[in-house]
Parts: structure tokens; C-alpha cells; sequence
């Protein structure tokens, strides 16, 4: 299943929400995207049912091995070109924003060659 880009926005959040919070449920997505209670819940169970994440029986959220993979690539996405951005002088939120549009429709080949630069900045 193709992930649309909201799809990947909420396994992207997921994801950052893991990383401070060991247990993750919807209404902490909600909470975080600012989306209401009925929009987050059909999109968690649009993911569940793409086999990107699972719900357990207390209702918390676990990416699965797809879902992770996905929710990483997004990430990775969105922080590297942020750092570009703000590298050639963009003000931070400007380029977290502009980064997080280009994330879900750059090729694989671009953003390679964008990493391979900007890791021959360091």
C-alpha cells in the first residue's frame, strides 16, 4: 500500500512522539497535529488496516516493522532538509515548513544526493 502524504505525516508523528513518550495513543496525536478526535481515529484505522501500525488492547499505537521503516524515512527526510535549509540562511521555521512539504514528494534519488552533500559539509 502507496502511503499518502498524511499518512506518512502521522507515522512521522507517531514516531516523534515515541521518542519522548513511551506509550502513544490517538488522542496524543490529536493533541500533537492539532486534528480532531473523529479525523486521527479514521486515519489510525486506515493505517492499521495498511499494516503500518498496531493497537492494543489499552489503545496504544505501535508502528509495525512497515510503519517504522516509513515513519524513519519521513523523518530522516524532514531533519536533513531542514539542516540544508537553514544552512543557506533560511530561517528555522521557515525551513522545518519547507521541509515538511518537499519531504513527501522528493525522489529517493535527489534526497540521496542531497544527504551525500550535506554530509560532505561536515
Amino acid at each position: 500500500m502507496r502511503l499518502q502524504e498524511s499518512g506518512e505525516m502521522y507515522l512521522e508523528t507517531i514516531f516523534r512522539l515515541t521518542q519522548t513518550k513511551n506509550r502513544v495513543r490517538a488522542i496524543d496525536v490529536c493533541q500533537e497535529m492539532g486534528y480532531s478526535k473523529p479525523s486521527v481515529s479514521r486515519a489510525m484505522g486506515l493505517l492499521k488496516d495498511g499494516g503500518f501500525i498496531t493497537v492494543d488492547s489499552e489503545g496504544y499505537l505501535h508502528l509495525t516493522d512497515l510503519g517504522l521503516e516509513s515513519a524513519q524515512k519521513t523523518y530522516e527526510r524532514h531533519t536533513l532538509l531542514t539542516t540544508l535549509f537553514e544552512k543557506i540562511g533560511v530561517p528555522a521555521d521557515i525551513a522545518a515548513e519547507d521541509a515538511c512539504r518537499i519531504e513527501h514528494c522528493i525522489s529517493d534519488t535527489t534526497f540521496e544526493a542531497l544527504k551525500q552533500y550535506v554530509e560532505s559539509l561536515s
